[in-house]
């Protein structure tokens, strides 16, 4: 069984008005030396029957069709087996 954990970002040239919005309330809260933030989204895929090769190909697949827009989005991901 392998797990596949997914992140997703905005790219850098696209604005994140929720990032500036947590900055913003940040440094409401006091919290100094923030200079920027960047809000994204944490996705986990746990594959059964699956080789290494196949979890990877079946992430970077939904990744692509599914979770991520491609012209907003840039995403990373790792796979690592679990028992």
């Amino acid at each position: 069984m392998f797990r596949a954990t997914i992140q997703i970002t905005l790219r850098p040239s696209i604005l994140d008005p929720q990032g500036k919005a947590v900055a913003h309330a940040v440094a409401s809260l006091g919290v100094a030396g923030v200079k920027d933030v960047r809000m994204g989204k944490h996705v986990e895929v746990t594959f059964d029957g699956l080789s290494e090769e196949q979890a990877r190909g079946a992430t970077e697949e939904i990744c692509k069709k599914l979770l991520a827009n491609p012209v907003m989005e840039d995403f990373r991901f790792n796979v690592e087996r679990v028992a």
